[in-house]
């Protein structure tokens, strides 16, 4: 079993069943009908969100215990959306989304992060959206979830230069309390990321 299917692998849901806060933010970016991929989505929470705001999504997660609980929290929302279980690194892109979501995915250290970044932008339409939110190294200080290796955690200066060749459109980084059940709970040092296709 891998880690990701043992961290989902309990009754409870491991990041709750609501969504991120960062990406309800983002609702008036977002419209019904839009094509959405749902990057490393784990056991469902922001792709059944995007569904029930009306978006054509496909969920995807290396863990087939995620999936099979994001598609129970699917049916238990009566929401329509497609689902995949996929290498996520080396699934490559290819051009079919208005929206790319990817929220906390800093399971990669610099070595792999350029082409991490590379295949959501290939996922992407001309003039898509993509929309991150991560952890900044100060998130090392409050122990409140995320990875624990410092070279994992976004900078400013990293997004900026990951998305050089995209527009940015809103790029933040702050403090917030998150409650996203037992993994993500207390105060966060976040940061938070849309860029659009050229």
């Amino acid at each position: 079993m891998s880690i990701w299917d043992e961290r989902y692998s309990g009754e409870d849901y491991f990041y709750g069943t609501k969504p991120n806060a960062f990406l309800v933010s983002q609702v008036l970016r977002l419209r019904p009908g839009m094509t959405c991929l749902a990057f490393a989505d784990g056991e469902g929470r922001n792709g059944v969100w995007l569904a029930e705001q009306g978006l054509d999504v496909l969920s995807v997660d290396a863990s087939a215990v995620a999936q099979a609980k994001a598609l129970k929290l699917a049916q238990m929302r009566g929401v329509k959306m497609r689902f995949g279980q996929v290498d996520l690194m080396q699934w490559a892109g290819d051009g079919l989304y208005d929206v790319v979501v990817a929220i906390f995915i800093q399971f990669v250290g610099p070595e792999q992060r350029v082409q991490q970044f590379d295949n959501l932008k290939r996922h992407l339409k001309p003039g898509g959206l993509l929309l991150v939110q991560g952890y900044t190294p100060r998130q090392l200080e409050f122990k409140t979830g995320g990875p624990s290796q410092l070279e994992n955690l976004y900078t400013e200066p990293m997004l900026r230069e990951l998305c050089a060749d995209m527009e940015i459109l809103h790029l933040h980084k702050h403090y917030s309390e998150l409650h996203e059940g037992k993994g993500h709970s207390g105060m966060s040092a976040l940061i938070d990321l849309v860029a659009r296709k050229r």
